[in-house]
């Protein structure tokens, strides 16, 4: 009883510092900003949209600071006081901005009908020009969030309205279609194959045609003293997405759960070419590009190597000078949107990163004072063109360019006795070209029992996958995977840039997937991967097209680029695993032929792996020079 009691007294003072350490950030809030929440913004075609103002107290027009988010940012729920709104807007106020938070149309207090990535477009636009006309704003907005809060501001960035002066995006993949070589429809494939984040965030995420809303005729007063009751929050009840995400065919999985119906019945039938990818809030690459940006992106993301290609696309491509000019970049060895998590340890996964922080905050406002304040500061003489997180060393460094200046490509190519099955078969990755005929490596890929997810560049997916890096060398004993390595390195090796993967396979199956994933073999065996990929052999020659396999014959692939930054110390090695599935990360390919997202059963593909001098399959890395 004393227990049950003393347990109960713990509850509830660690509940009363937290409702007064909420209280504090509120009180802090208002002795500086004006707080008018519950603004209904319209938009042209006279839909309002939720948005929560905090502004300084002040005579003078200020800038602002602008995100907005399909997300909940109620100040309340459950009843209690929420933080974290106030903490954002504290610290926006404090630096002299105004903290405009806007929920996208249909979510939450915000009226209309919700699609995916905040569609329409011209909903920011129209944001900008409202808050332009505000006594209180300098007419300079300067755009900020990360996930879904950053996936807009591409897309919106294409307008590029008068007032859009700078943007700092973080953890973007999903507002990326297709650019360059990657076709990824923001986020929902890789290879063209379904990535399931999707599906699990969609659960979560999207609005049942029925949802409620509050009366187009509510005031201001009215929504803010509802707010403290009712935030319109969806209450899904939790799934096990490691059982979940099984369930077939994979156009049911969320009506299999009993979830709400939504946009993903409509998204999951959709082939990586199709129009309406076109139609949205993605970004494409043929379209203008005219915003200063200091992206933010995440080794252990789902979308790194995508955001890096977009990286690059804007510096070479965006038609003004200045904001060609303008575009920094971070590249944190972090999980999605964990930056500020870092410690003097960090650890992703179960490899430990070291120190991995960095001044964000310092940064991101010095690069909101130089366009939104027009201060004279340094942020450009201090500031890399590209700040990056080198594994291994683990060791921030510093460059002009992505990659660095100083990388050469560097080809290994497979090599094996036929026998590169498991970690214990005979497999290679040799700099020695393949001079003569070899047999293929052969591995059946059931996809009713696929090789599972471990670690891995993901979010979103709930208890499915855990991302970040992770020893792989148990995953490494089964004969379905094979797996080449170089001999250990003896002076050590930095890779840091694109890694592409080109493959020689022939299947028994009309279609069927090839996936890579890239491992840092330690001396004593443990092996943490560092990225994958995959292509669906159908899309083989381009993703608007698909080409089915004949058995018997060879085919050449050439797989999205991984990319990485990371040091091989003396002893450790290179490896790459290839296999026919990465799952759950990766929806399952039935080997069918058929459409896939609407069957039920599949067959096992026996699929093979050529490396010889007539089809050298290969991997080319980016090894920096001199180390």
């Amino acid at each position: 009883m004393k227990k049950l009691f003393l347990l109960i007294f713990v509850g509830l003072c660690v509940a009363t510092m937290t409702a007064s350490a909420q209280e504090d950030v509120l009180k802090k809030l208002q002795a500086i900003a004006v707080v008018d929440q519950k603004v209904m913004m319209p938009m042209r075609d006279g839909v309002r949209l939720a948005t929560d103002i905090f502004r300084p107290k002040t005579d003078k027009p200020v800038p602002v600071i602008f995100s907005r988010t399909p997300y909940n940012f109620n100040s309340w729920g459950n009843g209690e006081p929420r933080n974290g709104t106030y903490q954002q807007a504290l610290d926006a106020v404090s630096h002299g901005y105004a903290y405009v938070v806007q929920n996208e149309r249909g979510r939450f207090f915000s009226e209309g009908e919700w699609d995916i990535l905040g569609t329409p477009v011209t909903d920011g636009y129209d944001a900008f020009s409202w808050l332009t006309k505000q006594a209180w704003c300098n007419g300079k907005i300067g755009t900020l969030g990360c996930s879904s809060t950053a996936e807009w501001q591409m897309a919106v960035a294409a307008l590029d309205h008068p007032s859009h002066a700078a943007m700092v995006p973080q953890g973007f993949g999903a507002g990326v279609g297709k650019i360059g070589e990657f076709w990824e429809q923001g986020n929902w494939y890789r290879g063209g194959a379904q990535q399931m984040l999707f599906t699990a965030w969609l659960y979560g995420t999207q609005n049942d045609a029925i949802r409620p809303q509050f009366p187009k005729n509510a005031t201001q007063e009215e929504l803010v003293r509802a707010s403290r009751y009712f935030d319109l929050a969806t209450e899904m009840p939790p799934v096990d997405w490691s059982k979940g995400l099984r369930h077939l065919p994979v156009q049911d999985i969320i009506k299999n759960v009993n979830g709400q119906k939504g946009v993903y019945d409509k998204m999951i039938v959709r082939k990586p070419n199709d129009p309406d990818w076109f139609k949205g809030g993605l970004y494409h690459d043929n379209m203008p590009f005219g915003v200063p940006s200091f992206w933010f992106v995440s080794w252990y993301d789902v979308s790194s190597a995508p955001n890096l290609a977009l990286y690059n696309h804007v510096r070479k491509n965006a038609t003004d000078p200045q904001v060609r000019d303008n575009q920094y970049l971070v590249i944190a060895p972090t999980l999605h949107c964990a930056y500020k998590r870092a410690t003097e340890n960090t650890i992703v996964g179960e490899r430990s990163m070291g120190d991995a922080r960095l001044n964000y905050d310092e940064q991101i406002y010095g690069w909101f004072d130089l366009w939104l304040k027009g201060e004279s500061n340094d942020f450009t003489k201090k500031t890399p063109k590209v700040q990056y997180f080198t594994m291994g060393s683990n060791k921030w460094q510093s460059s002009d360019t992505w990659p660095p200046a100083n990388v050469e490509m560097t080809t290994y190519y497979l090599m094996s006795g036929g026998k590169a099955n498991s970690l214990y078969g005979d497999g290679k990755l040799t700099l020695s070209a393949p001079a003569k005929e070899a047999k293929p490596d052969v591995f059946a890929y059931d996809p009713m029992f696929p090789v599972p997810s471990y670690g891995g560049n993901v979010c979103c997916t709930g208890t499915a996958v855990q991302g970040g890096s992770f020893d792989q060398h148990q995953m490494e004993t089964r004969h379905d995977i094979l797996v080449y390595t170089t001999d250990p390195f003896k002076d050590g090796a930095e890779l840091s840039g694109p890694i592409e993967t080109t493959l020689y396979v022939g299947s028994d199956a009309k279609d069927t997937d090839f996936t890579v994933k890239l491992i840092d073999v330690y001396p004593d065996g443990r092996a943490y991967n560092l990225d994958e990929t995959i292509l669906r052999a159908r899309y083989r020659e381009g993703f608007d097209k698909e080409v089915w396999m004949e058995k018997g014959k060879v085919y050449k692939l050439t797989l999205s680029p991984m990319v990485t930054s990371n040091y091989f110390a003396p002893g450790h090695s290179l490896r790459v695993e290839i296999s026919s599935s990465n799952f759950p990360r990766f929806d399952r390919n039935l080997n069918t032929g058929g459409k896939n997202f609407d069957e039920k059963t599949g067959v096992v593909a026996n699929n093979q792996i050529f490396h010889s001098a007539a089809y050298p399959s290969a991997i080319r890395v980016p090894l920096v020079k001199g180390k």
